[in-house]
């Protein structure tokens, strides 16, 4: 009799349980990007990009963006692509501020979780000797859209 009693509890508590299904839900996943571009912009700030994190949803904004990046030099013409279906992606920006030498770069990661989706972004600075040119740089990707909100985390 105690044996059958402790193998209903057995059963009742391991199926029973909701915690494994709740930390199953936080576990991030891997989210897939598309790479728009990666660079950095060489007009000493004239461009009038702030250092910022953004979310692009609609054309509007999109084409906004691409006019102020090529307002000093047109980068966009060595994008991977410039025509973006925002019915279905939307557009991570990453800005960081400028800087009085070359040799940086941004770098991210996005994972998402059942609550968020979450964008790291790295920023790696020159080792060495760097050239002495003001830049900022940027990073641009594509994500599928989704309903979750998109925080991003600095990991420097």
């Amino acid at each position: 009799m105690k044996i059958k009693t402790l193998i209903l509890l057995s059963l009742i508590v391991t199926y029973g349980c909701k915690c494994n299904k709740t930390s199953t839900e936080m576990v991030n996943k891997k989210v897939e990007t598309t790479l728009i571009a990666q660079g950095n912009l060489y007009g000493s700030g004239s461009e009038g990009i702030d250092k910022q994190n953004l979310v692009i949803t609609n054309e509007n904004d999109w084409t906004q963006l691409l006019n102020q990046m090529d307002s000093v030099n047109k980068v966009s013409s060595g994008f991977s692509e410039s025509k973006i279906d925002f019915s279905k992606y939307a557009v991570i920006t990453i800005f960081e501020s400028v800087k009085g030498s070359g040799g940086h770069k941004i770098n991210i990661a996005v994972s998402t979780t059942s609550e968020t989706k979450i964008v790291k972004v790295m920023l790696t600075a020159p080792s060495g000797v760097a050239s002495s040119v003001m830049t900022q740089p940027y990073y641009l990707a594509k994500i599928a859209k989704s309903n979750l909100p998109i925080v991003f985390e600095n990991m420097n």
